[in-house]
């Protein structure tokens, strides 16, 4: 039995300051089981792993971005962040490839062990300038909801300031899917992003009906980042010139 899911849904963006600004759009996620990739590469004829098609899924995407193992990535930061490895379960929150296309400005990667118990979480952060940043928690106790606090260490929209920390807030996946980050500086929340959504079973058909539903999905986000940016700027927000250059930073966050 494939335990990959579909999360049909909405993301939100709302700037608080300083001026307001908001945008809603209608997304389609992939929750894989990373063990389960090659099952789906060979169950669903229009999805393919590492290959071309209609609906696809390229391990260069994520973690170490050499099409290297993804699980062998995960495990090898558990290891540096003093989590267990063995017997573990990874999933992998992300918008999958569409004609051959993607950008994911956030990738969660969820850890269980041998009980189903959810130990860690990895936040995977990408920017449009071909670069990522991931920040790695661990999980304690059993819990539901997920919150986690850090300093943002990562450029990422031209319009905010690097000076800033992130609140993120998770549902453990289940039924419904619930990821809300807010942004703040010293002088109080910046940003409210979230991205919610209903989960159905990963089948050629509920994949096929999500693809016809937003048939141009992978292309409309990008499209609609610069978009939402040109509304920013002509709003008069100050541009925040990027300072660093990276391809792949890594920080323990506990």
């Amino acid at each position: 039995m494939i335990n990959s899911y579909i999360y049909n849904g909405t993301v939100i963006h709302k700037r608080f300051k300083p001026k307001e600004h908001y945008f809603k759009y209608k997304v389609f996620s992939l929750l894989i089981n990373l063990s389960e990739l090659e099952e789906l590469d060979k169950k669903i004829s229009f999805f393919s792993l590492n290959r071309f098609n209609i609906i696809s899924f390229y391990e260069i995407d994520h973690g170490a971005r050499d099409g290297s193992s993804l699980a062998d990535w995960v495990k090898q930061n558990l290891k540096a962040n003093n989590i267990i490895t063995e017997n573990i379960k990874i999933k992998l929150l992300c918008y999958p490839r569409i004609l051959g296309y993607v950008f994911n400005p956030l990738s969660i990667f969820f850890v269980y062990d041998k009980d189903e118990r959810l130990i860690s979480i990895l936040y995977e952060v990408k920017n449009t300038f071909g670069e990522q940043h991931t920040y790695v928690f661990r999980v304690g106790n059993e819990k539901k909801l997920i919150q986690n606090n850090c300093s943002k260490k990562f450029h990422v929209s031209p319009f905010i300031e690097m000076d800033c920390n992130y609140f993120f807030r998770v549902l453990n996946p289940a039924e419904k899917l619930s990821v809300i980050i807010d942004q703040y500086d010293k002088e109080g929340k910046i940003l409210f992003a979230s991205q919610d959504g209903i989960r159905s079973d990963l089948t050629s058909k509920n994949l096929m009906n999500s693809y016809i539903k937003h048939p141009l999905m992978t292309f409309k986000i990008i499209s609609a980042i610069h978009f939402e940016a040109f509304k920013l700027w002509a709003k008069g927000i100050k541009f925040v010139k990027k300072k660093l250059k990276i391809k792949n930073n890594i920080t323990f966050e506990g």
